[in-house]
């Protein structure tokens, strides 16, 4: 099979590699579409240090079951699905506990690390685990279904914050991921949903997706905007969706006593942190992980429409393609937000 191979940091290439065999509690998925995740385009330097040289990224996909293992229950070939991007143990004492996206062990779809490495989908076939698998709705599209994985990390952050009718909030970085917090924010009823972003044009593009109010990172006193906007205060919650300190910060100094702060982004393995902030106004921050459960109410949403994947699309390309968008998105080119891979 064709397979878009890391070679070694920065450099692709599309390669005939063997197509994988599924085990006895596995299927053998043929791939239709598969995103370029900001991890992926980060972990492609070496920087992130979890796509270590040669591997087959990709963890957001969908395609058509070809092949089930011999232990394999309730899937059959033909069935349109998709599948979490997190590989766990049912026996796990975290999986036990409804907590899967901790279990000790746990791999990730398409990542490499010292202690793991599992082929990704950025390929014609991929093997995936039955218990991680989704069935796809039928009027949701392979390329749609590409893109619940991180809607379900949105909506796993919010299912992990406070978040009460009529609240405002503060979402740090309008990507990809930013955008689908603030969707899930609107329909959890917040009233002000206030977008911080560098980048003009994803801003508009939040205010379209559900944001109230958006703020360029670069104007003036960020915080005292935002605490115009709630009566003085500040917001009652905050999302950071980038993972860089100055961001981090960001999210922080826009809250009220009191509030939550979730961190989501991880592009920094280290940022600082105003303590005396944190203490002072006794904050609560919390990271959240990937996601637990969440890809079933993701396809519905994406489903009935309330969630809307559809703008956040930047392009679909053949995987031939895939080393020049990768390039592309590295460089950070203006209106870029998600490109997809069809195998």
């Amino acid at each position: 099979m064709r397979a878009l191979v890391l070679t070694e940091y920065n450099q692709f290439e599309l390669q005939d590699v063997a197509k994988p065999t599924p085990g006895a509690s596995e299927v053998l998925v043929r791939v239709q579409a598969v995103g370029i995740c900001g991890s992926d385009v980060h972990g492609m330097d070496g920087s992130s240090g979890r796509r270590i040289p040669p591997i087959v990224m990709g963890h957001e996909a969908s395609g058509i079951i070809a092949e089930v293992g011999a232990d394999v229950r309730g899937w059959a070939t033909g069935d349109r699905v998709t599948f979490d991007s997190t590989v766990y143990a049912l026996d796990d004492w975290y999986s036990r506990r409804g907590m899967y996206n901790l279990s000790d062990g746990r791999e990730v779809v398409g990542v490499s690390t010292p202690e793991f490495k599992r082929q990704g989908a950025f390929a014609e076939y991929v093997t995936v685990p039955q218990h991680i698998l989704y069935a796809i709705p039928e009027n949701v599209t392979f390329t749609q279904a590409a893109l619940v994985e991180p809607v379900a990390v949105a909506l796993h952050a919010l299912s992990l914050t406070p978040v009460q009718v009529n609240d405002s909030a503060v979402v740090v970085g309008a990507g990809m991921i930013g955008l689908f917090v603030i969707q899930a924010l609107r329909l959890a009823g917040c009233g002000a949903i206030i977008a911080i972003d560098l980048d003009d044009d994803r801003l508009a593009l939040a205010k379209s997706l559900g944001a109230t109010h958006t703020i360029n990172a670069r104007s003036a006193d960020v915080p005292q905007q935002v605490q115009a906007l709630t009566n003085g205060r500040g917001a009652d919650v905050s999302f950071e969706v980038v993972g860089a300190g100055p961001t981090v910060k960001t999210a922080i100094d826009c809250v009220r006593k009191g509030a939550t702060v979730t961190l989501v982004g991880n592009l920094a393995p280290t940022v600082e942190i105003p303590l005396q902030a944190v203490v002072t106004r006794q904050l609560r921050l919390q990271g959240s992980c990937a996601i637990n459960g969440e890809y079933e109410a993701s396809l519905s949403l994406i489903s009935s429409g309330r969630i809307n994947v559809d703008a956040i699309l930047s392009a679909e390309v053949p995987l031939a393609e895939g080393a020049d968008w990768f390039r592309r998105l590295y460089a950070k080119e203006k209106g870029l937000i998600k490109v997809v891979l069809k195998p």
